[in-house]
């Protein structure tokens, strides 16, 4: 890498890990996308919010749902505006750029400056949704058949994709990606994401808090682990509450913040009642 090359070293309200740090600054190097994946809570989206923010560019999501289509990242052509106007409206209907709206893609292509562009869970598509992205992801241009334009991006903008691993993406789809998975925060980690969210703590409640958080999460049965985040709030209502103390038993307070689910919340109390062995 070249003595300019901007490197990526996380921000100070995003801690990050060496072995993510090296594959951010990777795709910034090959300009390729870097597709992320890890469990709910480590940090996924926020990576692309910190990459932006740490290098100043402007941010635009593409949030995938189920519906999603390749097409609505690229551009929408609003037929029915376009209808409306010719019989309702006083517009020139017969420019049909007007009737264009570009959806994420095409407004991180059309930008001047360089974007980070946010493709979030993109697993959440169809399973052709990747492969319908393969072309443009390449060249960074596409065509607006109504139009007879190109849509061509002025700077390669840096692409951010998210996976939850749902289901698994096409191996070509892979082949033009820089890949990795962000492990859940060790405990040493943890302290300190924790302390960039409630730096006037006591350390003592703190080094309590993720004890018991960690003891929760290695239990066998709960199916949806408490994520950072959910951390992060229980500590809060720990301190907001005055609570100095806390241990893994049948009173842990506040629970309902780490368990979402109530058949997570009936193992927790049955696995500790029965006294039988609940690690992993």
């Amino acid at each position: 890498m070249s003595d300019d090359f901007t490197r990526f070293t996380g921000t100070s309200t995003y801690l990050t890990s060496e072995a993510l740090e090296s594959a951010v600054n990777c795709a910034l190097a090959l300009e390729k996308p870097l597709l992320v994946r890890g469990e709910p809570g480590t940090g996924k989206t926020l990576l692309a919010e910190a990459l932006a923010a740490g290098m100043d560019l402007e941010l635009i999501r593409w949030g995938v749902k189920s519906s999603t289509r390749a097409q609505d990242g690229l551009y929408v052509y609003d037929t029915v505006q376009r209808l409306y106007d010719s019989r309702f409206g006083d517009k020139d209907v017969n420019d049909v750029s007007a009737y264009i709206k570009l959806g994420p893609m095409g407004q991180a292509f059309s930008r001047d400056g360089r974007v980070v562009l946010l493709i979030d869970e993109i697993d959440k598509a169809d399973i052709e949704f990747p492969n319908d992205l393969l072309n443009e992801l390449d060249r960074m241009r596409f065509w607006v058949d109504e139009t007879q334009q190109e849509v061509a991006a002025k700077v390669r903008p840096i692409v951010i994709i998210t996976s939850n691993a749902e289901k698994e993406l096409p191996d070509a789809f892979l082949r033009r990606c820089v890949f990795h998975f962000i492990d859940f925060p060790s405990q040493d980690l943890m302290k300190r994401i924790v302390a960039v969210h409630h730096p006037r703590i006591e350390e003592t409640l703190v080094d309590q808090a993720i004890e018991t958080f960690y003891e929760l999460r290695s239990m066998k049965r709960i199916r949806k682990h408490p994520s950072t985040s959910e951390l992060i709030d229980w500590i809060a209502v720990l301190k907001r509450a005055g609570v100095a103390d806390v241990r893994l038993d049948k009173n842990l307070p506040f629970l309902g913040t780490l368990l979402k689910k109530e058949q997570d919340l009936v193992a927790f109390a049955d696995q500790l009642a029965g006294g039988r062995r609940w690690r992993s």
